[in-house]
């Protein structure tokens, strides 16, 4: 399958959790959702309303900028958020356990490209970007397999 892209204007943090909310309920394990975008953008805070949403009991979310990697309990399973900033190398990756939990749990990962030749081809990427305001944001999505085309066009039916 071609790779698939979406682009929307987001004009409020509240449209950006809507949509992170709407994604969440989309998701199953051996899903990765690849979160890029410059410091500021917006990565955390979209990955926070996630796993908020899917949370089985309320917790705090921290940035896993420093411990590189935080789990969750969700009612769908376990959730992995990486945040890859730090590392230097591939073989981070593999020290991780990050390969695993691609296959196994629902993975969502900051800073993607430190991933290297560990990207996973079925991952459904989202770069954040600054918007026309200081709470604007604009998203583009892309795919590229068939998994993800039903739910996008979902998500942005019920969210737009």
């Amino acid at each position: 399958m071609a790779e698939n892209t979406l682009n929307i204007e987001l004009e409020s943090s509240d449209k950006t959790a809507e949509f992170a909310v709407k994604l969440a309920s989309k998701l199953s394990a051996g899903d990765t959702v690849l979160l890029s975008g410059d410091v500021g953008a917006g990565k955390s805070f979209f990955a926070r309303a996630m796993i908020t949403s899917l949370l089985t009991q309320p917790e705090d979310i921290p940035s896993p900028t420093f411990t590189l990697v935080q789990t969750y309990d969700t009612e769908i399973g376990a959730l992995w958020h990486a945040d890859l900033y730090r590392l230097s190398s591939d073989f981070e990756v593999e020290e991780l356990g990050l390969l695993d939990a691609m296959s196994d749990a629902v993975c969502v990962i900051e800073w993607p490209d430190r991933l290297g030749e560990y990207m996973p081809k079925s991952a459904l990427n989202i770069n954040l970007s600054a918007g026309k305001t200081d709470e604007a944001r604009r998203m583009s999505i892309s795919w590229s397999v068939a998994r993800w085309q039903t739910a996008m066009i979902d998500w942005e039916r019920h969210v737009l």
